[in-house]
């Protein structure tokens, strides 16, 4: 169907506004224009006027979501260098930082023969709390004299220097449907449709999404983008890479007790519960506020997992509720992560394009950083564009290739990414190679490694029987199991609590349900009108789907079980774009092996709450 739609050109539209767009509108915008106010980088859209650059973001707020981090800084110092950690709300100068290995206090994890060694070799060095503290933090994982830091605050701190500017627009609450492309050229973007109904067809207010032409394209939307997707699916990947390791990351932030003692700038690192493979942080900020959280990685073998249940597990774990008891929620959140690092690299520039940040495969694996990163390849293709436009030269692939790869590639962020490239693959074969495999990357400059084989969830997940065989029966789990689809559950709580999990004792002000927390901890922000940008394919995979880790997994309980089975329910209002779904399917898509049946398009919204 042809659709009349409105045009705009620009100079240069940038998708998703993060670290990566942040470090390359704040570069180029300090290029644009010289202390007297005079044109330096001048418009082709509009002569004599400095370049138009606008930048779109799906959420409705720049500093949307829920997400602590900890980073050397080395990129943000190069671009800040005056950077004072006490302008940005809840920033602190790391101070002290440990590494705790968490023993089973429940004994109810799944712990190999290669774990239960590891418990009793790390019991070695003194267990206080169930816990062990690393003597030793290797130099790869030291973060000294960096920061923690909110990337929420982070961005709403240097999103309201540069939209002061003038010389940049940032568009919250408008989201990108896709690359406009004339053949494999990509010529601009166009906006998602409004005024639809939830399957896309138009609705009473119809109004078709803008074409925004530009000669420049900045794809920076993450590892869940829809411009980034349809890219991939257009150029493919380059040979040899692939995008199949991935985590979750479910979060909260905290208003430690009074009597905490712990002091902001205090990096803590878990490992070891409350399942082997899951990874758990906690970063405290000024004013008794603590960012804290698990992965759930994809190396994750369990048809049995909800970040939600699992992250208070671990807040429970004596080694660290001792900090947190007494405390207060404030808010909540999660986010996918693309963990395949280099190997997960895109095409990342090509006629008309470019691609930055954690969706360009930034993503340090080893040192576990992408903030930094992610600017640092901001930066690099501002530099890249700033020395074109000098120059008068197009934005084709020849050009950026010379002009931003050329910068990256010989960048510390290459550097570092060529030693991370594989540090991780050990993971795939269990929890002991996998810690083996980045020791020996991080201590070896990248030269030795663990292999692995990787595979995606409809590969290596397995069957519940298969699973939880010599612990319960099959006929114990196909009465849970019956009796949750009849009911319009998933499984994974009965399935827990029969395995000897205790229940989750609420408090009311910390440990509360996953539907509290979606009301007292922060709210979803959804603009009516938008079609749903979470589709399930294939029904009859669905049908066939006995886990339905997509309903377990998903962090703002925005897909819910079907009563008697089928298609799960997917509620919109309650989306955060966090984009878990895609990647915990279970079912493979016919005709596409690379992708999950279910599709996580462009769409409006997200988590929103006041700390972030």
């Amino acid at each position: 169907m042809n659709i009349d739609r409105q045009m705009m050109e620009v100079d240069i539209a940038c998708v998703g506004f993060g670290p990566a767009t942040a470090g390359f509108l704040h570069t180029l915008s300090q290029a644009m224009t010289a202390e007297d106010g005079s044109v330096l980088l001048e418009s082709k859209v509009m002569p004599g006027m400095p370049l138009q650059v606008v930048c779109y973001e799906r959420a409705d707020d720049i500093g949307f979501g829920v997400s602590g981090v900890v980073t050397r800084g080395k990129a943000l110092r190069a671009s800040l260098p005056d950077l004072d950690p006490a302008q940005i709300p809840m920033a602190a100068p790391v101070r002290d930082e440990q590494v705790l290995y968490l023993k089973d206090p429940l004994g109810k994890s799944r712990r190999s023969s290669g774990v239960r060694m590891l418990d009793r070799l790390f019991g070695l060095l003194g267990v206080k709390d169930h816990a062990v503290k690393l003597p030793y933090i290797p130099p790869f994982l030291c973060k000294k004299d960096g920061l923690v830091l909110s990337i929420g605050q982070f961005s709403q701190w240097i999103g309201n220097q540069l939209m002061g500017s003038g010389l940049v627009q940032v568009w919250p609450g408008m989201p990108v449907s896709e690359p406009l492309l004339e053949e494999d050229r990509v010529v601009g973007v166009r906006l998602t449709d409004q005024g639809v109904e939830s399957d896309g067809t138009p609705g009473p207010g119809y109004m078709p999404g803008m074409d925004i032409r530009a000669a420049l394209t900045v794809v920076g939307d993450g590892p869940v983008g829809p411009v980034g997707q349809k890219l991939d699916a257009h150029f493919g990947l380059p040979a040899g890479n692939h995008q199949d390791e991935w985590a979750g990351g479910m979060k909260v932030v905290v208003e430690l007790p009074e009597d905490c003692t712990l002091q902001p700038g205090f990096v803590l690192h878990t490992l070891g519960y409350p399942e082997p493979e899951i990874f758990g942080f906690l970063y405290v900020y000024p004013d008794r506020v603590a960012s804290l959280g698990i992965f759930v990685p994809s190396w994750l073998d369990s048809p049995v997992r909800s970040s939600y249940r699992l992250l208070q597990h671990w807040m429970q774990h004596p080694a660290i509720w001792k900090h947190l008891k007494g405390g207060t929620l404030r808010s909540w959140g999660a986010k996918s992560l693309q963990e395949s690092g280099q190997r997960g690299e895109p095409v990342l520039a090509g006629d008309g394009f470019a691609r930055i940040g954690e969706g360009s495969g930034s993503t340090n694996l080893l040192t576990g950083s992408g903030l930094d990163e992610a600017w640092a390849t901001g930066v690099q293709l501002a530099e890249g564009v700033i020395e074109l436009a000098k120059a008068g030269e197009p934005f084709s692939r020849t050009n950026l290739e010379r002009a931003y790869l050329g910068r990256r590639r010989d960048s510390w962020v290459e550097k570092d990414a060529r030693i991370a490239k594989c540090a991780r693959d050990g993971f795939t074969r269990g929890m002991v190679p996998g810690l083996l495999g980045m020791a020996l990357s991080g201590m070896s400059g990248g030269r030795f490694n663990v292999g692995g084989a990787f595979r995606r969830p409809w590969q290596r997940i397995p069957a519940f029987k298969d699973y939880f065989s010599g612990q319960l029966s099959a006929q114990e789990i196909d009465t849970i199991v019956e009796d949750c689809r009849q009911h319009g559950k998933p499984p994974f709580e009965p399935l827990m609590d029969k395995l000897g999990w205790p229940p989750i004792e609420y408090d009311g002000q910390l440990l509360i349900s996953h539907q509290d927390a979606l009301l007292l901890g922060g709210k979803v922000q959804a603009a009516h009108g938008f079609a749903d940008h979470v589709r399930f394919v294939d029904p009859s995979a669905c049908d066939d789907c006995e886990s339905q880790i997509c309903v377990a997994m998903c962090s703002g309980q925005a897909i819910s079980a079907s009563e008697g089975g089928g298609v799960p329910q997917f509620d919109r209002e309650k989306c955060i774009h966090c984009g878990i779904c895609m990647w915990n399917c279970t079912s493979g898509r016919d005709g596409d092996p690379l992708r999950s049946n279910v599709s996580f398009d462009a769409g409006s919204g997200g988590l929103h709450s006041a700390e972030n």
